[in-house]
């Protein structure tokens, strides 16, 4: 990438908006001019990006004619109503939340997964990214599939706090810290107790029983994989940790694929990293390897001993990193080295 990039960034000051500042920096992006986009709350806040000084404007007066890619950060019901207008001023936005995830023209992209599907960003001039869980479930399951042929996943994930946002971290330390010091919790109606618990409830519950976050697994699986026909069963925990998901996850192939040669697979995929030692420590683990790292993690390797044809692993990542920031500026990377 030899030319600058004018680059929005609406939910500048979220935690996902700040891991992205980060990353362009830390990855080189060759941001031109940089637009900082946040509520009138926010407006004002002066950040640092490259050793310069920005101020963070109102997202409702920008003018988006004037960035070639907007990434999106700042909610659904934001993206609802901004990210059209930015594509109608010929700004290509890659959008974080949910809204477009589900519109067939509106392509949804994990970069070491289906990066050749960025080119559709033309039907709408919008990428969406994944959810988090979804995104580093993929990463891992792309090797085996394209090998075996994946026809069945059973997923429990095991998500931080931070899947929330910065209300999140904040709830967990506070609730924490109240415990701790022997007082009782005044929890709000909607609030759950996160602290030293594991709460099986996370977004609303659908008509089948399933949540809309064990569903977004279903759909965006079968969507980026592009087999409408790969049976997903999730479960969907949120755990009082800060950072990193965690997922255990059991698949089924249509062809055996053997420890060795699933080991082998992942090792040379890209975005993965094996971690596979039958010792203490020799998996990853959220607060660890899940916690401001780039890859996704994978060990527990094993055959699944009660039915043919069927794997075991552990997968971790970090949510926000890799789930969220991460993701959105490689699939800008390659929008803007192949497609601009």
């Amino acid at each position: 990438m030899s030319q600058t990039v004018d680059i929005a960034v609406a939910g500048a000051t979220g935690l996902v908006g700040e891991t992205i500042l980060n990353i362009l920096q830390q990855r080189k992006f060759p941001v031109g001019k940089l637009y900082l986009l946040a509520s009138s709350r926010s407006a004002g806040k002066v950040i640092r990006f490259s050793g310069k000084s920005t101020r963070v404007e109102i997202l409702d007066d920008f003018d988006f004619s004037k960035a070639q890619v907007a990434l999106f950060s700042a909610g659904g019901s934001v993206s609802a109503q901004y990210a059209p207008i930015a594509a109608e001023a010929d700004c290509v936005v890659i959008d974080n939340t949910s809204h477009f995830r589900h519109d067939d023209d509106i392509p949804l992209v994990i970069a070491e997964v289906n990066p050749e599907d960025i080119a559709h960003y033309k039907n709408r001039g919008i990428i969406a990214n994944p959810n988090c869980s979804t995104m580093q479930l993929l990463v891992a399951v792309k090797p085996l599939h394209d090998a075996a042929r994946v026809r069945h996943i059973n997923v429990a994930t095991y998500q931080s706090v931070s899947g929330a946002g910065r209300k999140g971290t904040e709830m967990l330390a506070r609730q924490t810290a109240t415990l701790l010091n022997g007082q009782p919790l005044d929890l709000a109606p909607d609030e759950p107790r996160i602290a030293f618990n594991a709460w099986p409830h996370i977004d609303s519950f659908q008509d089948n029983g399933y949540t809309r976050e064990e569903m977004k697994m279903v759909w965006e699986s079968q969507k980026i994989l592009h087999d409408p026909d790969i049976l997903v069963n999730p479960t969907a925990v949120r755990i009082p940790v800060f950072f990193g998901h965690s997922e255990a996850v059991t698949i089924e192939t249509e062809r055996d694929l053997s420890v060795e040669e699933a080991t082998e697979l992942l090792q040379a995929a890209p975005g993965v990293t094996v971690m596979d030692s039958q010792e203490f420590g020799g998996y990853p683990t959220a607060a660890l390897e899940g916690t401001d790292t780039d890859p996704v993690y994978v060990g527990r390797l094993r055959r699944d001993i009660s039915k043919p044809r069927s794997l075991n692993f552990w997968v971790v990542s970090d949510n926000v990193r890799k789930g969220a920031a991460l993701n959105t500026v490689q699939i800008a990377e390659i929008l803007v080295k192949d497609h601009l």
